[in-house]
């Protein structure tokens, strides 16, 4: 079964319980930019789709298409499937969906990891990069070094690899105590 996050399963389980599968009203404590983010990815994992709102059946709208009219979000069978509900007839569509755009395939995973990994390179010269470098170096960098490089606090130091490059890159960072050093952190590929 496909992993979510706990929004997304409760997403998915309010529109599955829907006649018309219509995942709004979103949870109330999803608001601006986390909604934006927490439906793209469902949209670009083909959980959800967007089609066309009927406004005289009041139904709920998503976002304004720019035309006057609104889409509103819909589950898909990927989506329900997600949650472990298993339609009978795989073609099934929801109700006034039957204009609505045909679902792409889950992307591949090993694409969508290449794609990810991609997007979260970090641009040249950024301090980012200037820490991987260090880091990367034979010789690794302690805490101390990294913060007289880059200006930052200790604190920073350390976020930045647990958060930024252990988390969102994916990196493998190591850490050794070296005598007349002190602890030594490098990036061992």
């Amino acid at each position: 079964m496909t992993k979510l996050s706990d929004t997304q399963a409760i997403i998915l389980s309010a529109a599955a319980q829907r006649e018309d599968r219509i995942a709004l009203p979103l949870p109330e404590s999803l608001r601006g930019g986390a909604a934006a983010k927490v439906v793209g990815a469902m949209l670009a994992k083909g959980f959800l789709q967007e089609v066309d709102a009927d406004m005289r059946k009041g139904e709920p709208m998503w976002r304004e298409t720019g035309d006057g009219h609104g889409v509103t979000l819909v589950a898909t069978d990927a989506g329900l499937a997600a949650i472990g509900i298993e339609l009978e007839d795989a073609n099934h569509a929801p109700a006034d969906a039957t204009d609505a755009p045909t679902e792409e395939p889950a992307p591949d995973t090993h694409a969508a990891t290449e794609a990810a990994s991609k997007a979260h390179t970090p641009r040249e010269g950024t301090k980012q990069a200037q820490l991987i470098a260090m880091l990367r170096a034979e010789s690794g960098a302690t805490i101390e070094e990294i913060v007289a490089a880059l200006d930052w606090q200790a604190h920073t130091a350390r976020g930045a690899m647990s958060g930024a490059l252990k988390k969102k890159l994916g990196l493998t960072i190591t850490s050794d105590k070296v005598d007349g050093r002190g602890r030594v952190y490098a990036i061992r590929d």
